[in-house]
């Protein structure tokens, strides 16, 4: 671990966890608790908790959970050091420096390295080799101030431009930074002949490239791997710019040069995501400086289908969504440069919110004249009224619909209203049936960390609940049990870390424990922190727990056994049958 368990645990005792949750949610006490409105989802009723007692939060809506370093990192979109570097700042602790060549070093020197590609780039771009792609810039209209701001820059048509120019860094470190690539022991420049666009995070650093190609070939676009500094779904293209202006009205663009041609036209808050469609992260970070996010994405099918995915992503934030009408062109660059900016701006503020954009979307799939599709709308529209909440909203759009659709609104008002109960029971339903059935109620949010055997699983969790609250009770649990004897991983490694602490003689440290999870993991482990501690003799239950963990530690084996019997069998079976 690159952070020591001492550092760790003074950081820890520093950094309250009400005081510094405090700084991004209002908290009101209630019982032995802190609540407030979750800041990782869209809640109207408090169900986000902060112990202070056990230093850590819960939210019972969406399950994020774990410690005061956890809440950072999901707060401020961080990866586990960088969460701890800030942490550390805000509590005027100073940042260890561990001797060799831990990881925070090489992030450092994959900075260091991108700091250096990108002034390469960019002089390769103002000078005589990139003649051609600044005129390539400028017939986009692009101009030399923009060009300056955004540091775009251009890798020259050669294999090893890049690496002749870097003489100071070592091949090794450059394959590191992924600037080169490397086949049959030859290593050569990754971009070759392409407009660089530097992808820099919110703290000014250069995280990773863009390249668009020069004239023809394929790839069009390629992007920098993800690597120790850089994770492509947790970052947005121009938000280091956009996070500066005063406004909070962001448009959601698809590409670098859309954005860079939004910006230059005056549109200071756009953005895009890095090669990929919208993710739940980058939603909830552009969340953190957005009320509205207008989605200018491609008018072609594609776009259309990635709108969609990102008014799914919107929908879980506080932010209000809308859609910009381009039918007359492809995208924001292009519409710009046909129309101009204060007509891209006139279709902004004409936009539509996302309920319009679904009702415009199923109204385009029926013919209304025709008696069955006219009624296969009015269904499907009221499906996307009973989501609104606003009676004011709702009572605006049950009339259009209707009128649209030629029927009485308060025929309208009655099915949207059934559909709402419809789904209403449904969830009555699921719930009702996850209840009957413990072995999915039990079972972690996250899909990826799923139980396969839930009777040891169960156990696993009230054993490590027991040892968190008494580490004591390790002296015996490790007699008997290895992190290997767990069915989940994730318990296991959790399991072994406090089987660590209690060989060091330390106590239970939330922090060494988000240190070596995923913040997944972290979720899962605060879900069952909330749960009660076991009562009545806990030596007993302890043992109980062992018992269970053992028995179907020892099933899995014997299964494993039986299996690899069984095929050495066949295969005997099968040779016998060869050599007749």
């Amino acid at each position: 671990m690159f952070f020591t368990a001492e550092f760790l645990e003074e950081l820890s005792e520093r950094a309250d966890i009400v005081d510094i949750v405090s700084e991004y949610v209002e908290l009101k006490p209630k019982g032995s608790s802190l609540f407030g409105l979750c800041p990782f989802h869209s809640e109207k009723t408090p169900s986000f908790s902060v112990s202070q007692d056990k230093q850590f939060f819960h939210c019972f809506g969406c399950g994020a959970g774990g410690d005061v370093i956890s809440f950072i990192m999901r707060s401020e979109n961080l990866d586990f050091q960088d969460g701890v570097r800030l942490l550390a700042e805000k509590v005027g602790m100073p940042v260890p420096d561990e001797g060799g060549k831990g990881d925070a070093e090489r992030r450092a020197r994959i900075l260091e390295i991108n700091k250096f590609a990108a002034k390469y780039y960019h002089s390769c771009l103002m000078g005589e080799q990139g003649q051609e792609a600044r005129n390539y810039l400028r017939s986009r209209g692009i101009t030399d101030r923009t060009i300056r701001r955004f540091g775009l820059g251009f890798a020259p048509n050669s294999w090893n431009g890049l690496i002749n120019a870097a003489k100071q860094y070592e091949k090794a470190e450059l394959l590191q930074a992924r600037l080169v690539s490397s086949k049959d022991g030859r290593v050569y420049d990754m971009f070759r002949n392409r407009i660089i666009f530097p992808i820099i995070d919110l703290r000014g650093n250069v995280i990773a490239f863009g390249g668009r190609l020069l004239g023809d070939g394929q790839p069009k676009y390629l992007n920098s791997p993800e690597n120790l500094v850089y994770n492509k779904s947790r970052h947005l293209f121009a938000l280091n710019i956009a996070k500066n202006s005063k406004s909070r009205i962001y448009i959601l663009a698809e590409g670098y040069m859309d954005v860079i041609a939004l910006h230059q036209a005056g549109f200071d808050t756009s953005v895009a995501s890095l090669g990929t469609s919208l993710t739940e992260q980058q939603a909830r970070l552009l969340a953190k400086y957005a009320d509205e996010v207008v989605i200018a994405y491609d008018t072609d099918q594609a776009g259309r289908k990635a709108s969609d995915r990102a008014i799914q992503l919107f929908e879980k934030t506080n932010v209000k969504v809308k859609l910009v009408n381009m039918q007359s062109a492809k995208d924001p660059d292009e519409y710009i440069k046909k129309y101009g900016a204060d007509a891209f701006r006139l279709q902004i503020d004409r936009s539509e919110n996302h309920i319009e954009y679904k009702l415009s979307a199923i109204r385009g799939k029926y013919d209304l004249e025709n008696d069955d599709e006219r009624i296969a709308y009015l269904k499907d529209a009221a499906k996307i009224l009973s989501t609104i909440e606003n009676p004011v909203e709702l009572a605006v759009y049950i009339t259009r619909v209707a009128e649209t659709g030629k029927v009485d609104p308060s025929v309208l008002e009655e099915e949207s209203n059934q559909v709402k109960k419809e789904k209403r029971k449904n969830d009555r339903r699921k719930l009702r049936q996850q209840t009957l059935r413990p072995s999915l109620s039990v079972q972690p949010k996250a899909r990826e960390l799923r139980y396969d055997n839930v009777r040891s699983a169960v156990a696993e969790e009230k054993l490590l609940t027991l040892l968190i609250g008494d580490i004591s009770f390790m002296a015996t649990a490790q007699q008997y049990l290895l992190p290997e004897h767990f069915s989940s991983e994730t318990l296991g490694k959790t399991y072994q870390v406090l089987l660590s602490l209690y060989k060091s003689n330390r106590p239970f440290s939330m922090a060494l424990l988000s240190q070596s999870l995923t913040v997944y993991e972290m979720d899962h482990i605060g879900s069952i922190l909330v749960k009660a501690v076991p009562e009545g003799d806990k030596m007993q239950a302890l043992m109980d727990y062992i018992e269970v963990i053992l028995g179907e530690s020892e099933k899995k084996d014997l299964d494993r056994k039986e299996l690899l019997l069984y095929e050495w069998k066949k295969m005997k079976e099968k040779k016998g049958l060869e050599d007749n």
